[in-house]
């Protein structure tokens, strides 16, 4: 069997399996009533449905990075370090996505899944004292990051990693290289 069809089939087994052992994915959305949806939108016409929204208030594929902070309060400043060991000291705000904020300063991360956890592209090492205040991966980013070259202890996937005040001046640094089983060389346009 071919690699690439072994790690499909390896990936699809093991959701089925957590989905059979009752493990629900990760819910992206939440639900909003068209009753709710009328409360905000008072004059809009809505059928009895309901609606998803995304988590990040209603913008999607990292529109909210590209919304400047709006009060220091918010500010987190983090350096990613390329690879060619050029610093980019960068000026995110509370809730950022680190991959679509890296893409907004035009720092070379791919994300070639647009951060749905189908590859790892994004993949980042941070200092151990900033990975500790991190949340444990899931189980799927976990298996994403097995599949990437230059894996260390301390590798995340960027699009996992939402900055808070205790990321303040973390150092992200990009591995030299990483694998796109998708099409090597693509990057995603925003939507």
């Amino acid at each position: 069997m071919a690699a690439p069809i072994r790690t499909f089939v390896r990936f699809t087994s093991q959701a089925v399996a957590r989905r059979l052992q009752g493990v629900q994915p990760r819910r992206r959305y939440s639900q909003v009533t068209s009753d709710k949806m009328h409360e905000q939108f008072p004059n809009a016409m809505y059928s009895r449905r309901k609606f998803y929204v995304s988590a990040a208030g209603g913008l999607q594929n990292g529109e909210y990075e590209w919304q400047d902070p709006k009060s220091e309060d918010e500010v987190v400043n983090v350096v990613f370090i390329d690879r060619d060991d050029v610093r980019h000291e960068v000026r995110g705000k509370v809730g950022d996505n680190v991959m679509y904020l890296a893409h907004r300063h035009e720092i070379d991360i791919e994300g070639a899944c647009e951060a749905s956890l189908a590859c790892c592209t994004c993949h980042v090492i941070l200092p151990e004292e900033y990975y500790e205040k991190l949340p444990e991966p899931e189980e799927e980013e976990e298996d994403m990051l097995d599949l990437a070259p230059f894996l260390t202890a301390t590798s995340r996937l960027s699009c996992q990693i939402i900055l808070t005040k205790d990321l303040e001046g973390m150092v992200i640094s990009l591995p030299q290289a990483t694998r796109n089983f998708y099409v090597d060389g693509h990057v995603p346009e925003p939507h």
